[in-house]
């Protein structure tokens, strides 16, 4: 630590050096450590500079009687210890719940609570955060991985939507017992033309994309006066002739096209007068929302006027919290007002989609999907930009699957911005996102603990590591999912940091486990399919994901001459498919060794059932597997190139597949009945947990 930079990294979190999936070590260059410190708002360009900025920091943390924010073990933990309190030092906590209760006064409940101390006339306050021991154990159950936009039905405005949501969660709990659906991310995308649109690099996590909402489900629709429902009508034959010709498979999926006709019609819509109960419940919404809300509304009315992109916005809007942007937004009022409202709509056909799944019989229902980060120029990254990372992006380093490494294109969290504010940013997402939902899905959890960032304009690999306080979002975490009465899965593939598993376990987040990954020796070292009995119990188990091939083309090997037509091979393709081949034939052997083929539903079936004999809290299975969709719904780097995110649900000719035809999908009835025993198998460990007094 005689070298300051290296001194001033190690203390603001930032990797000097770290080890590649292959073990070897790596230095991190001076000029990122440089740049990713100037992003923290830290000097270390020269070693003067850097010897300054570590002693002012250094300054600061002792000039406090508490750090920003501390984190306790509850339900009903004590008051913790704190350093450097000076004798006659005095500590109290007040609730969240208002009540004040001093360093004696018995057990803190679970929250987020305000810690002040006071000593020697000095007086700091900090946010302390009290987590639950541990979340509830998920129950043994199954359910479908769905990208909600691929779910078409002859009702849908040319992608799906949370009135087909319904219909699936209606169907899928009552006929086949399923007790929940796994949703991509349901956040709000940004406006206009994308290359690529993906839902994980949205323009907010704190708000649903209003493209979502079935318009004619809106109470206010049935009020169209003569003149409006003439003009909502001719949009929605626009819609219907959008929807037939995805359907048809004549057309992919057109969200520009989808947007312009939802957003005409829902104008619309919102002039109709509101009776006095909804109106109520409107300025109920916006209570509870708040500043967020009207940030997120200012956005979308200044992206209307001036574009999408706000950094090349007049300088004057683009702070949110500038005069300029005050000003704009009592000019803009209307077009606020409005955004404000299709918040509120999408929100409650949220709340009736998860309603609906309850109501089928569903044990969990919707599981809600937290992208990673967000899009640079977007909502959140106007709004949230004090708490943000400027110049970074998010990715990860060079490794066998990606060579070059990956850059996300994602502004993260600044670690020191996040703890200064108690981490309520994050809290908000999160609590956003359970809001309706039985499960969260938080992708690439181990973002919880660090990131990978990439200095603007470099290449992945000159980026480094950046440490959070893991402890304390994970806190923040578990105690927003205990709130909801929810569970947690973690998506924990790929490179996981040393503890971080054990850590998430030991809070009750589930982890992910996919059959193509799970071998004995582990990914790399491959040395047979893992045995079901060996998989984790703790962990949702699938057999694909939405960025690996359908179950189809993986026992065909079309993914290999997929990757072959598109340039993606970087090595013989008679090579590649030749292991292919060696790993498919490996897991068919497996599965002929445990009895499970032949199979008369045939190998995808067997997968399935293959599954059904691990030890796996939660099954999921992909839903274009039901019908036998060949094409993969997102190919990694290949926009452009492959049609990402735009592709229906199809069948293993390419013809799209209607959600009225999916539901007499045979292999669906056989997986019902394949999974229905699952918890009688299981029953000694679920009557271990119902004991008083475990975990």
């Amino acid at each position: 630590m005689s070298d300051p930079l290296t001194a001033l990294a190690e203390a603001y979190g930032v990797a000097t050096a770290y080890r590649t999936d292959r073990g070897r070590d790596v230095e991190v260059s001076r000029d990122t450590l440089v740049a990713v410190l100037a992003a923290c708002g830290v000097d270390g360009s020269t070693s003067g500079a850097a010897r300054a900025a570590l002693a002012a920091r250094r300054a600061a943390g002792a000039a406090r009687l508490v750090p920003p924010c501390v984190v306790v073990d509850g339900p009903g933990g004590p008051l913790p210890r704190l350093p450097r309190l000076p004798r006659g030092a005095r500590a109290e906590v007040r609730c969240a719940d208002g009540r004040v209760r001093g360093a004696g006064d018995g057990p803190l409940p679970v929250g987020r609570h305000t810690l002040t101390v006071e000593a020697d006339g000095r007086r700091d306050t900090a946010v302390l955060l009290v987590a639950p021991d541990r979340l509830a154990p998920a129950p043994y159950s199954w359910g479908f991985l769905v990208q909600l936009y691929f779910l078409l039905s002859r009702r849908s405005w040319g992608m799906g939507d949370l009135g087909d949501l319904k219909g699936l969660v209606s169907w899928a709990g009552r006929e086949l017992g399923a007790d929940f659906v796994q949703l991509g991310p349901l956040h709000a995308m940004e406006p206009g033309p994308l290359p690529d649109p993906s839902p994980y690099r949205p323009s907010s996590r704190r708000f649903p994309d209003p493209m979502h909402v079935r318009v004619e489900d809106v109470p206010e629709f049935t009020g169209l006066t003569a003149g409006p429902r003439d003009r909502v009508r001719q949009l929605t034959g626009r819609a219907a002739a959008l929807n037939s010709a995805v359907l048809e498979g004549s057309s992919l999926i057109r969200r520009e096209e989808v947007r312009e006709l939802k957003l005409r019609a829902l104008r619309e819509v919102y002039e109709v007068p509101r009776t006095p109960e909804r109106e109520a419940a409107f300025a109920a919404f916006t209570v509870r929302e708040g500043d967020d809300l009207t940030d997120f509304a200012t956005w979308c009315a200044l992206a209307e006027a001036h574009g999408p992109a706000w950094r090349s916005w007049p300088v004057g809007l683009r702070d949110p919290r500038s005069a300029g942007v005050a000003g704009a937004r009592r000019a803009l009022a209307s077009s606020v007002g409005f955004h404000r409202w299709l918040a509120w709509v999408t929100d409650e056909q949220l709340a009736d989609a998860q309603r609906a799944a309850r109501a089928a019989g569903m044990r969990i229902g919707l599981v809600h999907d937290l992208a990673v980060g967000v899009a640079p120029e977007g909502a959140d990254a106007w709004s949230l930009r004090r708490c943000l990372a400027e110049g970074m992006s998010v990715g990860a380093p060079p490794d066998d699957f990606n060579p070059s490494g990956q850059d996300w294109g994602q502004p993260p969290w600044r670690p020191d911005a996040l703890a200064a504010e108690g981490y309520r940013p994050f809290a908000a997402l999160l609590r956003a996102g359970l809001r309706h939902a039985g499960a969260l899905r938080v992708d690439h959890v181990m973002g919880l603990f660090r990131l990978w960032w990439v200095p603007e304009g470099r290449p992945p690999g000159e980026g480094t590591y950046v440490r959070y306080d893991g402890a304390a979002m994970l806190a923040v975490l578990a105690a927003e999912a205990a709130d909801a009465g929810a569970l947690v899965i973690g998506e924990d593939l790929g490179t996981v940091g040393a503890g971080v598993r054990e850590a998430l376990a030991d809070r009750g987040v589930i982890g992910t486990a996919v059959q193509r990954f799970e071998y004995e020796g582990g990914s790399e070292g491959r040395l047979g399919p893992l045995p079901p009995e060996k998989w984790r119990e703790h962990c949702l188990a699938t057999l694909t994901t939405h960025d690996l091939p359908s179950t189809a083309a993986w026992l065909s090997g079309e993914h290999v001459e997929l990757r072959h037509r598109l340039g993606l091979s970087a090595r013989p393709v008679a090579r590649e498919r030749a292991e292919a081949a060696r790993e498919r034939d490996g897991w068919l052997a497996e599965l002929a060794r445990l009895g499970l083929l032949p199979d008369p539903a045939g190998e995808v079936a067997a997968l399935h059932t293959y599954l059904g004999r691990t030890p796996a809290r939660m099954i999921g299975v992909w839903l274009p597997d039901l019908t036998g969709d060949r094409r993969p719904q997102n190919l990694p780097g290949t926009a452009g190139l492959h049609p990402n995110w735009c592709l229906p649900v199809a069948d293993g000719e390419g013809r799209p597949v209607a959600l009225e035809e999916l539901t007499g999908a045979p292999l669906a009835h056989h997986l019902a009945e394949a999974f229905a025993g699952r918890p009688e198998a299981h029953r000694d460990i679920e009557e271990r947990y119902a004991q008083p007094g475990s975990c």
